[in-house]
C-alpha cells in the first residue's frame, strides 16, 4: 500500500501519463499532416483567377453598375527586371528563396496579433499567397488556410521557386483592376513590366500590402503612408545587399500616371462603386481579395431619383457655369453626400463630374479643411459639457463674446498665442453666440473653443460621427475650433445627421443588401444607435443653424422650401467651400473644392465660375437647396421638434439679417456682414413653422450656471507651427 498516491498528489498526473498524452498528441498530429497532404490536391484555378462580375444595384433594385472585367497579361520571369523581382520580395518576403513553403512561426504570431488587436496580419509566405490567389479563394476560414498550408507544401516540392516567384507576380492584385505585374506596370506608368525601373517596382510591391488605399491617384491623403512603405520596400533591398545604398539614396519617389476607369464605371458608377467597395472591406462584411473573386449581388442604400438630382443641381449651380477660357474653372470640383438621419442610409453621393476623367471621389476624400462648417460641433460641445466663458458664465445662444478681429485667445488669464482672424479682417466687438454663428466669426468660437476644452471638442466630434483618425483633428490645439481638421463630405454628413436625429448617433450603411450564388445572403453588421450628445445639446445647437439659414450667412438654402438648418463654411486661401444642413429627414453637406488637374495641388477658388470668390453660401447652399427640393419633392413638410437646454430659451432661430449677400453670378463680391445686428428674437420649443417671425414659448425654468472653472487642457504656448500661423493669418470663415 506504500505506493498508493494519496492527499493532493492524487490529483497530479505521473510523468508515465505525461509522455504518453504527448505522445499520442503528437502521433494525432503527425497522423493529421500525413493525411492533409495526401488528401489535399493541386486543384484547377479558382473563380477569381478567372474572374467573375459583382452586380451594383440601387435601392430600388434596378442595375447601377458591374465590375469584374479583369486587365490581365502574364510576362514571364525573365521579363520583369531583378530589381522589381527584388523589390516584391522586400515587401513580402525576404527569405522567399532560403525557407520552406510554410512559416508556423509566422502564421501563429499574425493570428496573436489580429486577436490581441493589433491589427489584422498576415503571416504568409509568397508561396501561400499564390495559392490563395491562384487556387482557392479570399475567405478567411479554417478549412481554406488548412487547404492553403497544404497546397502549399506540396507546390513547393513539386514546382521551382522562380515559377512560384513568377505565378505570385502574375496572379496579384495591384488596384486599378490590374492583375499581375504587367498590367499594373501599364496602368501606373504606362509601359511593360520589363521596362519599370527599380523605384517604380516599389513602388508597385508597396501596393500590395493594401492596392486601393495606396493608389495616391485615388487617395492623395494617404501620401504619408504610401511613402513610409515605399521607403521599408527600398531599405530590405538594402538590408539584403539588392540594392546599394548610395543608389537608394538617389532615387526619388515615382510620380504615377493618372488612372483610366473601365468605361462600364463612368460618370457617377465608379465613384459609387469605389465608395460600396471601401465600405464593405471597412466594415469587414467583404475585404477586397473576396470581393475581388466576383459573384457579389450588392444592393445598395442610393436611391436613383435622388442620386439624379444631386448631379443635376451640381451641374445646373456649378459645372455648366464653367468656362474653359478661365484657368481657375480647370480646377473646380465637388463633392456631395445625403443621409437619411433616421436610417442612416446613405440616399445620395456625388463623387465628381466623371469617373473616368476625376478618378478622386470628391465624396469620401479627407484632405480639405472643413471650415466653419466645424463650428456648430463645438458650440453642441459647449452646451454637452455645460461649459462656461472665461468669467464663469453659462454658454447658451445669448452668451456674448468679444469679436475683435485677431483678438488673442485667453485660458485661465493667460494668453495663449492664438489670434485667429475673422473673415476679411473684420471686427464685431461684442456679439452674441447666435450673431457669431450667423456672420462665422472666427474670433468668437476660438475663444469658445478654448472654453470648452479642445478635448472636448474631439470628443463630441468623434461621438457625432467624425472619425478618431481625421488628420489635424488630434493637432493644432486652438484651430481645430475653426475647421482645419479634414474629414470628408461623407463624414461631415453623418455628423450633421446625427443633430438631425437629435443627438442619436446611428452609424451610415451604403449597402442594404449582399447575396452571392443561389441567394447565400452576407450578413451585415448591426448598426445600433447610440446617443452621442444629449438631446438638448443637439436641439439647441439646431435652433441656431436654423438662424443661419433665416438670415445668416446661408439664406440660399432657403431655395429648398422647406424648414432647414446649416452652417457656410470656407477653407483656408478659399481652396474649399462648403454648406453643411439639414431640414428634419434629411441630412446634406456640399463642397466646392479647387485642385490643380495636372499637379492635383489644392487650388484657391478666388474667380471661379466667374464669381470673385466662392463661399459656402453661394454654391454650395444653392447645390443643397435644389437638391434637397427635389429630393424631398411631393413629401408633406416637417416643422423641427426641438427642446431647448434650460437657458436657451431666448435664442433666435431666425436671427437678425445680415447685409453680406452671396457675390452673383455676375462676380460682384461680398461686402461683409453688418455691424448692426437685430436683437434676438424667442424661439419655439416645438414644433416650428418656417415662417418669418416664429411663434413664442413661455421660457423654460432657468438652472443656475455651473461654477465650475474653464477647462485648462490649452497649453499657453505659441501656436505649433508655422503652417498654423499661415492659417490664422488668412483668416478662414464662412
Amino acid at each position: 500500500m506504500s505506493g498508493q498516491r494519496t492527499g493532493w498528489r492524487r490529483v497530479i498526473p505521473t510523468w508515465r501519463t505525461l509522455l504518453g498524452t504527448v505522445l499520442l498528441f503528437l502521433l494525432l498530429v503527425v497522423g493529421g499532416m500525413i493525411a492533409g497532404y495526401l488528401l489535399v490536391g493541386i486543384p484547377p484555378a479558382n473563380s477569381a483567377a478567372k474572374a467573375q462580375s459583382n452586380i451594383y444595384l440601387y435601392s430600388d433594385g434596378s442595375e447601377l453598375a458591374h465590375d469584374g472585367e479583369v486587365n490581365r497579361q502574364n510576362v514571364t520571369l525573365s521579363q520583369i527586371p531583378k530589381s522589381v523581382q527584388r523589390a516584391v520580395l522586400a515587401a513580402e518576403d525576404r527569405d522567399f528563396y532560403a525557407e520552406s513553403a510554410v512559416d508556423p512561426a509566422a502564421m501563429l504570431r499574425a493570428a496573436w496579433n489580429t486577436v490581441t488587436g493589433k491589427g489584422k496580419q498576415s503571416g504568409s509566405t509568397i508561396t501561400q499567397q499564390y495559392v490563395k490567389n491562384y487556387y482557392l479563394g479570399q475567405e478567411q476560414t479554417l478549412t481554406r488556410k488548412a487547404k492553403e498550408f497544404f497546397i502549399a507544401i506540396k507546390l513547393d516540392r513539386e514546382v521551382s521557386k522562380d515559377n512560384i516567384l513568377e505565378g505570385y507576380l502574375n496572379s496579384s492584385y495591384y488596384g486599378r483592376n490590374a492583375y499581375g505585374i504587367q498590367a499594373a506596370a501599364r496602368s501606373y506608368y504606362g509601359r511593360d513590366a520589363e521596362q519599370l525601373t527599380t523605384a517604380q517596382g516599389a513602388y508597385l510591391a508597396s501596393l500590395l500590402n493594401a492596392p486601393s488605399a495606396y493608389d495616391l491617384t485615388a487617395h492623395p491623403e494617404n501620401r504619408a503612408r504610401v511613402l513610409a512603405r515605399w521607403n521599408y520596400v527600398l531599405d530590405g533591398m538594402v538590408k539584403k545587399k539588392w540594392l546599394d545604398a548610395g543608389e537608394r539614396a538617389a532615387l526619388e519617389f515615382p510620380t504615377t500616371r493618372r488612372a483610366k476607369p473601365s468605361p462600364g464605371l463612368s460618370g457617377q458608377r465608379g465613384y459609387l462603386v469605389e465608395a460600396v467597395k471601401n465600405y464593405l472591406s471597412d466594415h469587414h462584411i467583404l475585404d477586397e481579395d473576396t470581393l475581388r473573386g466576383g459573384g457579389y449581388r450588392i444592393t445598395t442604400t442610393i436611391a436613383r431619383k435622388r442620386q439624379n438630382a444631386f448631379v443635376k443641381a451640381v451641374n445646373t449651380r456649378v459645372m455648366d457655369r464653367l468656362d474653359d477660357d478661365r484657368e481657375v474653372d480647370r480646377s473646380v470640383r465637388a463633392g456631395g453626400a445625403s443621409i437619411d438621419p433616421a436610417s442612416g442610409r446613405v440616399v445620395a453621393l456625388y463623387g465628381g463630374i466623371d469617373y473616368a476623367k476625376q478618378y478622386v471621389n470628391g465624396a469620401t476624400r479627407r484632405d480639405y479643411q472643413v471650415g466653419s462648417t466645424f463650428k456648430p460641433i463645438v458650440f453642441a460641445s459647449a452646451v454637452q459639457h455645460h461649459s462656461t466663458t472665461q468669467d464663469g458664465d453659462r454658454i447658451t445662444p445669448d452668451t456674448v463674446y468679444d469679436g475683435t478681429n485677431k483678438r488673442m485667445t485667453i485660458s485661465h488669464g493667460r494668453p495663449t498665442g492664438f489670434a485667429p482672424a475673422n473673415e476679411d479682417d473684420r471686427s464685431y466687438g461684442p456679439i452674441t453666440v447666435t450673431e457669431a454663428t450667423d456672420k462665422s466669426v472666427n474670433a468668437v468660437y476660438a475663444q469658445m473653443g478654448i472654453d470648452v476644452g479642445p478635448n472636448k471638442v474631439k470628443s463630441t466630434a468623434i461621438a457625432l460621427g467624425i472619425p478618431a483618425g481625421t488628420p489635424s483633428l488630434a493637432s493644432a490645439e486652438g484651430a481645430v475650433s475653426l475647421g482645419t481638421a479634414t474629414p470628408s463630405v461623407l463624414d461631415m454628413t453623418q455628423a450633421y445627421a446625427t443633430l438631425a436625429q437629435h443627438g442619436t448617433h446611428r452609424p451610415y450603411t451604403l449597402v442594404d443588401k449582399v447575396t452571392r450564388g443561389e441567394g447565400e445572403e452576407i450578413e451585415l453588421p448591426e448598426r445600433e444607435e447610440t446617443r452621442a450628445i444629449p438631446r438638448t445639446a443637439a436641439d439647441t445647437t439646431t435652433s441656431v443653424l436654423r438662424g443661419v439659414v433665416d438670415g445668416g450667412t446661408g439664406t440660399a438654402a432657403q431655395g429648398a422650401g422647406r424648414p432647414a438648418a446649416g452652417k457656410t463654411g470656407t477653407a483656408e486661401e478659399d481652396k474649399a467651400a462648403w454648406f453643411a444642413g439639414y431640414t428634419p429627414e434629411l441630412a446634406t453637406v456640399v463642397a466646392v473644392l479647387g485642385q490643380n488637374p495636372e499637379s492635383a495641388a489644392q487650388e484657391p477658388l478666388y474667380g471661379a465660375g466667374g464669381l470673385s470668390r466662392v463661399n459656402g453660401g453661394d454654391y454650395p447652399a444653392q447645390i443643397w437647396a435644389d437638391y434637397t427640393a427635389a429630393a424631398l419633392n411631393g413629401r408633406p413638410v416637417r416643422d423641427f421638434d426641438l427642446q431647448l437646454e434650460a437657458g436657451a430659451e431666448s435664442a433666435s432661430p431666425e436671427p437678425s439679417s445680415s447685409d453680406s449677400p452671396s457675390p452673383s453670378a455676375s462676380g460682384s463680391p461680398s461686402t461683409g456682414p453688418t455691424d448692426s445686428p437685430t436683437g434676438p428674437t424667442p424661439p419655439t420649443v416645438g414644433p416650428t413653422p418656417p415662417t418669418v417671425t416664429p411663434p413664442t414659448t413661455p421660457p423654460l425654468p432657468s438652472e443656475p450656471a455651473p461654477t465650475t472653472p474653464p477647462t485648462d487642457d490649452v497649453p499657453t504656448v505659441q501656436p505649433q507651427s508655422d503652417e498654423l500661423w499661415r492659417q490664422m493669418r488668412w483668416g478662414w470663415g464662412g
